[in-house]
């Protein structure tokens, strides 16, 4: 006979003599079912292939100027600043602008 907890659930689920531990539950399957052939997939837009924005160490390497000059021109208001949270955003329309306007 049986102790402890496979005693107590013997006598009521009347397994007679397979031990509880070897019952096996049937395996389910949790892959997705593939699509079918004739359904489509929504056409996803194309990203621009270049960021919208970048933070300042990309900015400096982008445009090849210095930190400081960077700063001195966001506080003129030459390069455009979008601040989300605690991060500073340098829009690349801007650096764009900023090179071509002091191209000679």
């Amino acid at each position: 006979m049986w102790s402890g907890v496979e005693a107590a659930i013997e006598p009521e689920h009347n397994l007679g003599h397979i031990h509880p531990y070897e019952i096996h539950q049937p395996k389910v399957n949790f892959m997705p079912r593939p699509l079918p052939r004739t359904a489509t997939m929504p056409e996803v837009p194309q990203l621009p292939l270049e960021p919208l924005t970048v933070r300042i160490p990309v900015a400096v390497q982008l445009t090849g100027i210095g930190r400081s000059k960077l700063y001195e021109l966001i506080a003129a208001g030459e390069v455009d600043v979008v601040k989300i949270g605690a991060s500073t955003l340098i829009t690349v329309a801007s650096l764009r602008r900023l090179i071509q306007k002091s191209r000679r």
